[in-house]
């Protein structure tokens, strides 16, 4: 119980620190998918007391980052900084990187907790150099999203969340990704060149064979092509091509108001 002495913003910023990190003796018996992204585990590889710093080059675009706000609004650069962080460290953000983005951006870490336990853009466990995200939105589950994703875990033989062995895939989901009209579709968050090199892309109109054919072509080192997987169609535009609108539309009629 908290003291009715204690201020009642310091009582949320206690119960906030405490969701945010428990030991892993309640963790082992409570965690679960919708929890897991609430709280911090220390573990061996992350814990606050890690040292961790930006490259040198990635120290340069920090500064690069900042001159885009006003240099007392610095905690406006959360989420660009994190995201350069996550890209530096293969993909998952330990709470060092966090502490070390609270730091520069002169806030409380809790401040930046609260960014990167809210977006699911940003990975707090481990995942694969290729982090393959399913689409789970209505669209693209009417279309089979569901049978994409067994698809994906059964050729890799890793659950949701988890990462393949090798290091190279792990599998995740993903809400709305704005393109509905060429479901289903998967996102491949490709971290196995560093920040220098990460690319984030789209591939749509996927089926269970091919999303299998594309994780094989990035586990040879070959780049698939992005977009839409269906042969018959050009971008957005319907399989087969347009059935309507072939020529120059018709202006609408106009009234002569010169008319009696």
């Amino acid at each position: 119980m908290f003291s009715p002495a204690v201020p009642l913003a310091s009582k949320r910023l206690l119960e906030v620190l405490h969701a945010f990190r428990v030991s892993p003796q309640v963790a082992s018996t409570s965690r679960s998918f919708s929890t897991a992204l609430n709280y911090h585990i220390d573990s061996p590889d992350n814990n606050p007391d890690m040292r961790w710093e930006f490259s040198e080059a990635n120290k340069e675009r920090v500064k690069e980052i900042l001159s885009h706000y006003p240099s007392n609004y610095k905690q406006s650069a959360v989420i660009p900084l994190l995201d350069l962080a996550q890209q530096q460290h293969g993909g998952w953000l330990p709470v060092s990187a966090m502490n070390a983005v609270a730091k520069i951006i002169e806030v409380a870490p809790i401040r930046v907790y609260e960014v990167a336990t809210f977006y699911s853009m940003f990975n707090r466990t481990k995942v694969g150099k290729y982090h393959l995200l399913v689409c789970g939105t209505t669209p693209c589950m009417i279309r089979g999203s569901r049978e994409i994703e067994e698809a994906l875990l059964k050729h890799l033989g890793v659950k949701r969340n988890e990462v393949t062995k090798d290091g190279l895939f792990s599998v995740g989901e993903m809400e709305c990704m704005g393109c509905c009209v060429n479901a289903p579709m998967i996102t491949v968050a490709d971290y196995s060149k560093g920040s220098e090199g990460y690319t984030y892309n789209y591939y749509e109109d996927v089926t269970p064979k091919r999303v299998i054919e594309i994780v094989e072509m990035l586990r040879r080192g070959e780049t698939p092509p992005v977009g839409t997987q269906n042969p018959l169609r050009i971008k957005s535009g319907p399989a087969g091509g347009n059935t309507t609108l072939l020529g120059e539309p018709r202006p609408p009629p106009c009234r002569d108001l010169d008319a009696s």
